[in-house]
């Protein structure tokens, strides 16, 4: 049964449907673009908790309701509190920590995480994407961080998309504020593939049900392992994947891989 989590208001901001071992997180705030609200916020990383302790979910995917992906924080409740005693402070310094919050749980989360974009995402949405493990973009995707034009620079999503596109791209799109098509967007590494237009859901849940086919245990370790390694030296890199690749070896998973290979035959994952 699809679950949901709701802010104040009878419409939900983050649909979740279950199949097959992909859950599929749906930001359903269409007529504010997605805007990541302070409840919206709140209910992906309620919903990112509850996925990392499920262990029927094997993948994730990210998509959206609507043409907008995500238009980053929701300027209007921003605007709202320029009006507070302290000129905003603390809800700026707290809105920008639940968001960095999520933004750190995706990487963190067990399973792996696939942004479904199907149109724009702007500031902390292409943050959103890029943070995610990967990304499937339709051909009318386009993804910006247009700070700069009102006088904001986009630095937290700079974290997101430096760590995911080289160091010049990502200023490129920073300075500028200026939006990138999807295939340029693959072109400098920020996108996985270019679906046709209005197909990046399916596409991604087709990706998503591929990678929930393979051994629980060796993805998890997998992609922990990636990010543990990522930006270390040389040598503590490579001691930290061989001893991950040590730990893999031992696990059952690994001796019925391996023996389905060589006995030609289809595997049995006991994910251990």
């Amino acid at each position: 049964m699809p679950d949901s989590l709701a802010e104040a208001g009878p419409a939900p901001t983050l649909l979740r449907e279950d199949a097959a071992g992909v859950a599929t997180l749906i930001l359903n705030r269409p007529r504010a673009r997605n805007g990541l609200s302070v409840a919206l916020l709140d209910a992906l990383a309620a919903s990112l908790r509850d996925i990392a302790a499920d262990e029927a979910v094997r993948c994730v995917v990210i998509a959206a309701e609507g043409p907008v992906f995500c238009a980053g924080h929701d300027l209007k409740e921003i605007t709202a509190h320029f009006a507070d005693p302290d000129g905003g402070r603390a809800f700026f310094a707290d809105s920008m920590a639940r968001c960095a919050g999520v933004m750190q749980a995706i990487p963190a989360l067990p399973q792996p995480v696939i942004a479904a974009v199907e149109g724009l995402a702007t500031a902390a949405g292409c943050q959103l994407a890029a943070a995610c493990d990967m990304i499937l973009a339709s051909e009318a995707a386009r993804f910006c961080t247009p700070g700069v034009d009102i006088g904001l620079f986009c630095s937290t999503p700079a974290v997101a998309l430096s760590r995911a596109v080289p160091g010049k791209a990502a200023m490129e799109m920073l300075l500028t504020g200026e939006a990138i098509g999807a295939e340029e967007a693959r072109r400098i590494g920020l996108v996985n593939r270019v679906v046709p237009a209005g197909a990046s859901r399916a596409e991604a849940a087709a990706l998503a049900a591929r990678i929930a086919g393979r051994s629980t245990l060796a993805v998890q370790l997998g992609k922990r392992t990636f990010y543990r390694q990522a930006g270390l030296p040389l040598a503590e890199a490579y001691e930290i994947a061989a001893a991950a690749m040590v730990t893999n070896l031992l696990a059952e998973d690994a001796a019925e891989g391996i023996g389905a290979l060589l006995e030609r035959r289809t595997p049995q994952w006991r994910h251990r």
